[in-house]
């Protein structure tokens, strides 16, 4: 069955405040070829202004689907972009809208792809940013770097669309093709909840002052991108360690031993033998 790469790329809307933003979204859509609208928790919606700034995209608008957060937009997606108008205290692999409509394209025709636009005052919040696997910057005049939120759509959704002419005219080459699909935004999610409680309980990370820690390991594993597999993986060594905690504590606290590390190693041994 072939897949048609347009229709697995979502444009994604945080907290769009103006309506007619909304409708100047679909309408930069549609001029490009896409359909997936998103809205994550839209001040006004469904609404008027938005329509009438369409401009005749109306079944973009009809066919959004709206929810109430960001992890529901990108459930299912295995690559995630967000725009980003500004560096970031910790940085994060970084595309032009070039590079990212090249990537968006290439991997859209493999599995589900969202590309996030923040609201129009303050853009995405760093948590929000953490959840995507690159970030997007549109390099605009520095003296004069505002972009309507509808301008910044139509840049990206371009260079999309340029993205399927190149590839149309046979002038890339084709994409590698893995092993295994790329582990989706959901099974991330949790995998880094599993990760942070781990830290937690061997005593790596203390939930008191976490300092970035869970921030660069997001920006390690998102750089590297791992399939599924690989994240079963990693998962199965994070319950391995904590079953490694929990009974290794239990004979330590039968016992009334202290807490050491050569003392969980004893009491790991003494568990196995009972």
């Amino acid at each position: 069955m072939t897949i048609n790469p347009f229709v697995n790329i979502r444009i994604v809307l945080v907290n769009t405040t103006h309506p007619g933003n909304i409708g100047g979204a679909a309408r930069a859509m549609k001029n490009m070829g896409l359909s997936r609208l998103y809205l994550v928790a839209p001040k006004e919606f469904p609404s008027d202004k938005a329509t009438w700034r369409s401009a005749g995209a109306t079944d973009v608008l009809d066919d959004a689907i709206v929810v109430d957060s960001l992890d529901e937009a990108i459930q299912g997606c295995s690559l995630v972009v967000g725009t980003s108008a500004r560096e970031r205290r910790i940085p994060w692999p970084l595309l032009d809208p070039r590079e990212c409509g090249t990537n968006v394209w290439a991997e859209a025709s493999q599995h589900e792809v969202a590309v996030v636009f923040g609201r129009e005052d303050r853009g995405l919040t760093n948590e929000e940013l953490h959840k995507c696997n690159y970030h997007v910057h549109i390099p605009a005049n520095e003296e004069y770097s505002s972009l309507n939120l509808a301008t910044a759509v139509q840049v990206i959704t371009y260079e999309i669309r340029m993205a399927y002419l190149t590839a149309s005219k046979g002038n890339t080459l084709p994409g590698h093709v893995w092993d295994m699909p790329p582990a989706d935004a959901q099974a991330l999610d949790s995998y880094y909840q599993q990760l942070e409680q781990t830290l937690v309980n061997v005593g790596f990370l203390d939930p008191e002052n976490p300092k970035q820690t869970m921030t660069r390991l997001r920006r390690l594993y998102n750089r590297i991108r791992m399939d599924q597999m690989e994240l079963n993986i990693l998962r199965g060594v994070l319950t391995a360690m904590q079953n490694y905690v929990f009974y290794t504590g239990k004979v330590v606290a039968k016992l009334g031993l202290k807490g050491d590390v050569d003392t969980l190693r004893e009491a790991a041994k003494l568990d196995k033998s009972e």
